[in-house]
């Protein structure tokens, strides 16, 4: 064994190390206790989070609040295991074709992305992505007792769900519900819609457009999540059944009453501009006094609460959908889940489960929501015992009257799995479709003619 000989310059470096340790070594170990701290709910779980430290995954989101909020705990995820995480945002327009094009080639580039439920059956059928059953089921990987599945909304976990299996954990999702000016309802002795009939004649009730005050607005550009995410609920609640028999079907006499009625409240009531917006538009609509209600994600209450930009805080209302003829309330449901994708080394299958897993439980959960200490705070939280928590209650009612009652009875009550057909051929079907509702909404069809040309068109792609 080599002799070690203390020199004088080691000996000033030894002494230095020591003065600097003794300075530095209180602030060390309150950082070490406040960093166990963090850690020690996750340490409750009956796993090994660090079994594959020094992995590194790369995670696609889109640039939004709740997951920047993810994003900024990132560094506690390293610390519980071990992992790097990379994120990429991508715009919600190209990050389903992003993920698409990587899940096709099998280079991996992304571990898991923020996934559109409606391309799970895709995904499925092509095995691009894992059950994540197994994982769930692998005590090596998962603490049932910790983790809690049943937690989180079963509506959103029907929606990333094929054939029983679940192929993405929903992380932050949403419900459409009824938005109302409760000043003016009050002031025409009016209540929210318990019927689509009832909507309308609201609607025609608060139309002053004189006064720059429409009735109702809801979604009309063209999108298979655009005007396709709230006609299909209205279509549903009309009796309609998009596997009519076994085949896929898009026309007939229930989707033409459907039709009918989102075009008579949309030329009725709606600004004309109406034909071509999106929810945000809506929402800017609503948040600037024009709008006397409309029926989209409960999550835009964030946006009409606004207190830089709203001149309504304080003077809105929430409530279910109304019922349709059929005496059904059918809402759209619809999350950002988190896949696995199939094409990654098993090291790094698992490295994502245990990111999933920490970003879905319901301690991150909190700590992105009510416990989080920026300025933006979720209205989507994934689990039922958030939304039962006292102090998330207390800041989500700060959105208006009635605003967790409603999200609540519209998620636990409301749901459809098959709001929307859940095919393999989803993407060129909802794109076929909203052309079809766009055409009729300008008059350039009539509502027949239009659903039956997207009948003719879709008829193909079933074939395959």
């Amino acid at each position: 064994m080599p002799s070690f000989t203390p020199t004088r310059r080691t000996l000033l470096k030894t002494g230095t190390a020591a003065a600097a340790l003794a300075t530095l070594g209180p602030a060390f170990l309150r950082q070490a206790a406040a960093q166990d701290a963090d850690l020690a709910p996750y340490k409750a779980a009956q796993i090994d989070w660090q079994q594959v430290s020094g992995e590194t995954i790369t995670v696609a989101v889109i640039p939004a609040s709740y997951f920047e909020n993810l994003i900024t705990l990132a560094p506690q995820f390293k610390a519980l295991t071990g992992i790097d995480v990379r994120f990429e945002k991508i715009p919600p327009a190209q990050i389903r074709q992003k993920s698409v094009i990587d899940l096709t080639s099998k280079t991996g580039t992304y571990a898991t992305h923020a996934a559109d439920p409606m391309y799970y059956a895709l995904y499925a059928a092509n095995k691009w992505v894992e059950p994540l059953d197994t994982y769930l089921a692998d005590k090596s990987l998962t603490d049932p007792a910790w983790f809690k599945l049943d937690d989180i909304i079963p509506a959103w976990r029907s929606a990333n769900g094929i054939d029983g299996k679940l192929y993405g954990m929903p992380y932050d999702g949403e419900v459409t519900i009824q938005v109302y000016r409760k000043d003016l309802y009050d002031a025409k002795g009016l209540k929210p819609a318990d019927t689509l009939e009832a909507y309308m004649s609201n609607a025609a009730a608060l139309n002053t457009p004189n006064d720059r005050v429409w009735g109702a607005a809801l979604r009309g550009v063209a999108g298979a999540g655009q005007n396709m995410y709230i006609y299909p609920s209205i279509f549903r609640e009309f009796g309609g059944d998009w596997m009519k028999g076994g085949k896929l079907t898009v026309n007939g006499p229930e989707a033409e009453a459907a039709l009918a009625w989102y075009i008579d409240i949309m030329k009725k009531y709606a600004p004309t501009a109406a034909a071509n917006w999106n929810w945000p538009d809506i929402a800017d609509a609503f948040s600037q006094g024009t709008v006397a209600s409309y029926i989209d994600a409960h999550s835009s209450a964030s946006v009409i609460n606004n207190p830089e930009k709203s001149k309504v805080i304080g003077k809105v209302g929430y409530a279910r959908w109304p019922k349709g003829p059929s005496g059904k309330r059918t809402t759209s449901i619809w999350n950002w889940g988190f896949p696995i994708n199939a094409a990654l080394p098993e090291k790094k299958r698992k490295a994502t489960w245990l990111f999933i897993q920490w970003a879905a439980s319901a301690e991150t959960q909190a700590r992105t929501a009510h416990k989080f200490a920026g300025p933006t705070k979720r209205s989507g939280v994934n689990r039922t015992s958030v939304w039962k928590d006292p102090d998330y209650i207390k800041l989500m009612n700060g959105f208006g009257e009635n605003f967790v009652e409603a999200t609540m009875g519209a998620l636990q009550e409301d749901t459809d799995v098959d709001w929307r057909p859940r095919v393999p051929q989803w993407p060129a079907i909802g794109d076929t479709m909203a052309t079809a509702i766009q055409s009729a909404l300008s008059g350039q069809a009539t509502i027949k003619a239009a659903l039956d040309d997207a009948q003719r068109r879709i008829e193909p792609m079933m074939r395959g």
